[in-house]
């Protein structure tokens, strides 16, 4: 602009302005327009159909990419983008975010026996973990002693095995409770998973209000995905309040929620879908704690969640930062909230198994880096990097430590932590959060439609009920296998790029004495304990099932009295029954 013209009144030079912004967008859209032409030619000249070209151009989630998201087909709502710590916090839940304090390294893990587990939690946090993540074996998730007909051949397998409140204490022998967090991953019997580990704090002296860590409790998606419960929704409900009211009122570090959309994307659901379907359940354990009088503001910053970071780099980074700006919205404008902390979505991220491959194991090293990189750019809380032999057996102690090295060169090499949303303002970025958070809100409205009062909650248990949920992940899987097949999507060194001389890797295996030990235990367990109060403590269990009473004192005492994971379970059942999911066609 010229010196006499900025010395002009400013109504005087506003023609002026329009038209030369008018002039602009004219030239953008020219610009634009040649581009595209040329985009065009240059597939051409390689023998590429462009149509075709952008079609086949998609996500891992099958959304259509564009080639180029610039000023001439997307603007930046710079209110939604915002600030870190700031509504809606598309950038970030926390002002300061990695600068001064990273992420927290939690790596998951659980094998064999306590004592084994036990040694490994020491191997972890000698080599720099922050916290303490424990992976139960297939029994354990589903309610069942190691001596049950139905836990043969999978005591210890896929994690640690705990009966009893002595396997708990041992499990967590010389780790002081009360000052380290610890997350454990189980829904079914996460509550008495819960008091054997309270009970386990009291005698090392801790009380319970000093305990912090997250328990994960999301029972919606075992219906939805993982297929680990115990009775029908409404009386695992009903437990999950007790322990929301139990945990606000005496334990004000502890997360009793970790509304997990993990298990979601590795049954083959989409992005959106992993973030719809879990934002809604989080949105139905909000509904439940207000219908226990609690105070959203009071609760609502307990409530944490897991989310899988999958293969797709910016898809995945804008998952995250879309799932923060909807939870944030909602629970400010439709549950009430207030308190800035009952808006904020943290959340654990774990690199995606299910992105493992058994050939060509060594490429998985890089699939964890790629994937735990979008994690920790799209603002993670904490993260936990798979082994690359995860695919075929727990994890050998050399690739449990090469994966705890991942997270560590990113978090203290790559500079990454060092400035907050780096990827924020990203035209293309911006547009995919804004896709996500699109197809998320539609399924959002799919579920509400199907609720009968309004709320998220008759939304749920009707989509668990006729089975949707399954339909819709399915179908998103069956549409990945498409491009698989077709040769569309590939994954190296399964579809591309294969190689027939793979030498065989060196893997964890659990011996069957495991079991058998675990069985010996509980033999002498039972043999030491005082069965009458063992079985007036199960029977008080029952009457309080068939109650209003909080449970969560209750089956305290039961642990106290040394009944066994399996029995507090089986006396759960008695009352509440059990639960068989409707086929699905």
């Amino acid at each position: 602009m010229r010196d006499d013209e900025a010395r002009q009144p400013r109504e005087s030079r506003q023609p002026h302005e329009a038209d030369e912004r008018q002039g602009e967008q004219l030239s953008l859209a020219s610009q634009a327009a040649a581009w595209e032409e040329a985009f065009d030619r240059s597939l051409e000249a390689r023998g590429v159909d462009p149509q075709e070209e952008r079609e086949a151009a998609t996500t891992l989630s099958d959304v259509e990419v564009p080639p180029l998201v610039g000023p001439h087909n997307y603007e930046v709502d710079h209110e939604r983008i915002g600030f870190p710590g700031q509504f809606p916090y598309t950038r970030g839940v926390y002002p300061s975010m990695y600068r001064g304090r990273p992420w927290t390294i939690r790596q998951f893990a659980g094998f064999g026996s306590v004592e084994d587990t036990n040694q490994r939690y020491h191997e972890l946090l000698a080599a720099g973990q922050h916290g303490l993540s424990v992976a139960f074996d297939m029994p354990t998730l589903m309610g069942r002693d190691s001596d049950e007909p139905e836990s043969e051949g999978e005591v210890g397998h896929c994690g640690v095995a705990v009966d009893t409140l002595g396997d708990m204490e041992r499990l967590f022998d010389r780790i002081p409770l009360g000052e380290i967090t610890t997350s454990m991953t189980i829904n079914g019997p996460a509550p008495v998973l819960f008091a054997m580990y309270c009970v386990a704090a009291e005698r090392q002296g801790y009380e319970v209000r000093q305990l912090g860590g997250t328990l994960q409790t999301d029972i919606f998606k075992e219906y939805i995905a993982q297929k680990e419960w115990l009775f029908p929704p409404e009386p695992h409900l009903k437990l999950i309040g007790d322990l929301m009211e139990f945990t606000t009122a005496e334990m004000p570090r502890y997360h009793p929620i970790s509304i997990s959309g993990y298990h979601i994307r590795e049954a083959g659901s989409t992005a959106a879908q992993e973030l719809a379907f879990t934002l809604a359940a989080g949105f139905a354990y909000v509904e439940l704690g207000q219908s226990r009088g609690l105070d959203v503001d009071d609760f609502g910053p307990r409530l944490s969640f897991f989310f899988d970071a999958h293969i797709d780099f910016f898809e995945e980074i804008a998952k995250f930062r879309a799932g923060r700006r909807i939870w944030a919205r909602w629970l400010r404008d439709r549950y009430g909230a207030t308190a800035e902390k009952a808006m904020l979505m943290r959340f654990h991220t774990q690199t995606a198994g299910v992105s493992l491959t058994a050939q060509q194991p060594d490429n998985n090293v890089v699939r964890t880096a790629v994937e735990a990189l979008a994690a920790v750019m799209g603002g993670t809380q904490s993260l936990h990097t798979n082994a690359l032999d995860e695919v075929l057996a727990l994890p050998t102690e050399h690739a449990a430590k090469v994966a705890l090295r991942t997270q560590q060169v990113i978090a203290e090499e790559t500079g990454v932590p060092n400035t907050i949303d780096p990827l924020g303002g990203s035209w293309f970025v911006e547009w995919m959060t804004d896709k996500v958070e699109e197809d998320t809100e539609a399924y959002l409205a799919q579920i509400l439609d199907r609720s009968d009062d309004g709320t998220v909650t008759r939304g749920m248990l009707a989509g668990i009920e006729s089975g949707w949920f399954m339909s819709e992940i399915a179908d998103a899987a069956f549409r990945y296998q498409q491009h698989l097949e077709k040769g569309t999507k590939h994954i190296v060194g399964v579809t591309s790029h294969v190689e027939d001389d793979d030498e065989e890797l060196e893997i964890l295996r659990i011996s069957g004495e495991v079991e058998r030990a675990q069985e010996q235990r509980l033999v002498e367990h039972r043999a030491d304990r005082d069965g009458a109060l063992v079985e007036d403590r199960l029977e008080a269990l029952r009457a309080a099932c068939r109650s209003d009473e909080n449970l969560m004192p209750v089956l305290m005492d039961a642990v106290r009295a040394d009944a066994t994971m399996g029995e507090i379970c089986q006396a759960m059942k008695d009352v509440y029954g059990e639960y068989r999911e409707p086929p699905v066609i």
